[in-house]
């Protein structure tokens, strides 16, 4: 289960598809043939969009963190500017981790893997219905 799209303060907006487990992040965003593209239409200068490194390949559209190089270490503003990545990224983990421990299906769920999508898709509704947000 991955919430990709999060709201400012965390909580979360859209669930994506249900991939497989083994597939690697940037295939899983390409496989929905319009997802990046609506991200990239969507962001601007107000609208960060943070991605761990597993998004490595999409750096132009996800702002990723800075990777450090081999056989050296970062630099002290790329170490700040991680630091401050990973403060603004956490309401993404948060928004995960609202799904998961508000719903305990979601944290036992021992079921075929094609049938979580539709549990993330009722409980993300419920948890706009229990906190009143209808975006």
């Amino acid at each position: 289960m991955n919430p990709p799209v999060t709201a400012p303060d965390g909580r979360p907006l859209w669930t994506s598809p249900v991939r497989p487990g083994r597939e690697h992040d940037t295939t899983a965003a390409r496989a929905d043939p319009d997802l990046l593209a609506r991200i990239a239409d969507w962001v601007d200068d107000g609208h960060p969009r943070l991605a761990d490194l597993g998004y490595e390949g999409e750096a132009d559209i996800l702002r990723i963190p800075i990777k450090k190089p081999t056989g050296s270490d970062l630099n002290p503003d790329q170490q700040a500017d991680n630091a401050v990545h990973g403060a603004l990224r956490c309401l993404g983990e948060r928004a995960n981790s609202l799904l998961k421990t508000t719903f305990k299906a979601l944290r036992r769920y021992r079921g075929c893997p094609l049938g979580i999508g539709d549990i993330v898709a009722a409980a993300l509704l419920l948890l706009h219905h229990e906190h009143c947000r209808t975006t």
